[in-house]
């Protein structure tokens, strides 16, 4: 564990975890309003689920998407379609706040010209947590991930290449965006279960906002 993770939240401070990842503190919060409304709008028309694992399991965290494709897993595999199998319709196209919040980030991070076609939305309630894993579906991985956090504090786990390697602990908050790619783009990470609370934004939940190039 590193103790400066969990120092200092002030916004604008950029927090380096390895090479082509850092937390961008406060990032997204001159967005909140567009941010949380463009939300709303889209899992009006996209309600998230919990979906299937391979193995038949219902996962913890509810999901949706936006953009060109979304990410869905079901008996048939992890995989981006185009299509929402709840009804077979397009996903809602990307909200602009979405994709400008994702440019300006990368951007920032030292990933200019990032135009993401994905965004996975999850939905944590308390005691909801997400294993360590690598962001390996997409078409190829020379774009950078950017992950938005909303609603209540979470730690997120920002591990290694490998599954076995410890990770740091990383605590995230309210508006705060984590940038990670080029040597760091296959890096394992998760969620530590979500600690029960209430937003003023969100109320008893976390949401996260996954933007990636995937086609």
């Amino acid at each position: 564990m590193h103790a400066d993770l969990f120092g200092t939240h002030a916004n604008g401070a950029v927090l380096p975890l390895a090479d082509g990842a850092a937390v961008l503190r406060g990032f997204a919060l001159r967005d909140e309003a567009a941010l949380l409304a463009a939300l709303r709008a889209v899992t009006a028309r996209a309600p998230p689920r919990r979906m299937l694992t391979p193995g038949g399991r219902r996962m913890s965290v509810w999901m949706s998407n936006c953009g060109e494709l979304g990410w869905i897993s079901d008996r048939h595999g992890y995989r981006y379609a185009p299509r929402d199998p709840l009804d077979d319709t397009p996903w809602p196209r990307m909200p602009a706040s979405f994709l400008s919040l994702a440019a300006r980030a990368a951007a920032r991070a030292g990933f200019p010209g990032f135009l993401p076609d994905a965004c996975l939305i999850n939905r944590y309630e308390a005691g909801t947590r997400l294993s360590l894993h690598q962001d390996r579906d997409e078409r190829d991985f020379a774009a950078p991930i950017v992950s938005v956090s909303l609603g209540l504090p979470a730690l997120f786990l920002f591990g290694g290449m490998r599954r076995g390697d410890r990770p740091q602990r990383v605590a995230l908050e309210h508006g705060d965006v984590v940038v990670w790619g080029g040597a760091s783009r296959l890096r394992y990470h998760g969620v530590l279960p979500l600690q029960p609370g209430i937003h003023p934004a969100l109320g008893a939940c976390r949401v996260n906002l996954t933007l990636r190039k995937a086609g």
